[in-house]
């Protein structure tokens, strides 16, 4: 039997003024049926960063060192193929994820069921924020344009997944559209069941044009650059927590532009769920670079297997931006401003949140 990993202290201790939207809490004892769709799961999307490439490049290999005609066509037929499908097809309409109820699927309750999933709102003073900085409204609704900022990325990004996947994580969040990189273009599944909820592609132009659309999104402003800061980075420590975010201004400047309202989110325990091993630090620059991670993870029994880990997702005061300068220099001053409250909103609820989730000593550095 395998036990959650929980905190010292549960359920957690919310301060004052704080309200639960969602509460599963998990269990000690997980079903056969749950493990086993959570490990299929796991190996299937997770694990795909290893096994997609590695498909691919045996076909190649295959089709290389073979000299039969016939084989050699299948061999390409089947890279080919996969390539489209994974670029393009219908089956990744979202009509199509609509017509499965998708959001619905029993996958999610055993996902619910493995970890301890909470969504709690902090969100003390969001009535005063909307007045002192222009918002037209100053109460928002879930249903509401607005940009979910969840840090931190994790090594995988299940803090982003567990918000926009399951439908009871609609009632905290709402339905939105999450902001994913690019290079999952490159694996089929993932971008499959990422085109059924409506993904936005990372690029500048995609999210202006779904904001643009009137859309509500969700972010991991950390992005792939997170996946590689923390333990056991050097110069990094074990008790401490990592969001890079002090250079991280694109989705404060779309905000601004748009008029659109952002929702600091903190996902306590989502840089727990895998381990990663410390590669060379050239590495780290070339998966920048190329926008696309080189990492190497392992969860539970050294596989892409998260560890049972609560999730404890805290949402911060609605920050609503000013109107948008012409000026280019006052536009400047306008996202540096907003980007200090928003950093200065994620470390309030980080340490109003820290003890309860029984990370006491913890400290989050914004690098």
């Amino acid at each position: 039997m395998t036990r959650l990993n929980r905190p010292s202290v549960y359920p957690p201790l919310h301060p004052p003024g704080c309200r639960i939207l969602v509460d599963s809490p998990g269990t000690a004892a997980v079903s056969k049926a749950d493990h086993a769709l959570v490990t299929l799961s796991s190996v299937l999307f997770v694990g795909s960063v290893v096994w997609v490439p590695l498909l691919y490049a045996w076909a190649i290999k295959k089709w290389r060192s073979t000299k039969d005609k016939r084989r050699r066509a299948i061999y390409m037929t089947f890279v080919v193929s996969a390539a489209a499908l994974a670029v393009a097809g219908p089956h990744r309409s979202k009509r199509v994820g609509l017509f499965l109820n998708a959001r619905r699927w029993r996958l999610w309750k055993a996902w619910m069921n493995f970890i301890a999933f909470e969504v709690v709102s902090d969100q003390v003073g969001d009535s005063s924020d909307g007045a002192n900085y222009g918002g037209n409204r100053r109460r928002m609704n879930k249903e509401d344009q607005a940009i979910l900022a969840v840090v931190p990325h994790g090594i995988f990004p299940f803090a982003l997944a567990f918000a926009a996947l399951p439908e009871r994580a609609a009632a905290a969040f709402g339905e939105f559209r999450p902001v994913v990189a690019t290079a999952t273009s490159l694996f089929p599944f993932v971008r499959t069941f990422l085109a059924w909820i409506g993904a936005v592609d990372a690029s500048r132009a995609a999210v202006d044009k779904a904001l643009s659309g009137g859309a509500r999104i969700g972010l991991a402003p950390g992005g792939i650059a997170e996946m590689f800061e923390g333990y056991p980075k050097p110069m990094t420590h074990p008790d401490d927590e990592y969001a890079i975010l002090k250079e991280r201004k694109g989705f404060i400047r779309m905000a601004i532009k748009h008029g659109v309202p952002v929702i600091p989110v903190y996902c306590f325990g989502a840089t727990k769920m895998l381990n990663r091993l410390q590669l060379p630090s050239i590495v780290e620059n070339i998966s920048k670079l190329l926008r696309i991670s080189f990492c190497i993870f392992f969860g539970r029994w050294g596989l892409p297997i998260p560890f049972r880990t609560k999730l404890l997702y805290v949402m911060g005061k609605t920050l609503f931006p000013p109107v948008a300068s012409q000026d280019d220099s006052v536009f400047r001053q306008q996202v540096e401003e907003m980007h200090v409250r928003f950093c200065q909103e994620l470390r309030r609820i980080f340490e109003r949140h820290k003890g309860g989730y029984g990370w006491e000593d913890k400290t989050l550095r914004l690098v």
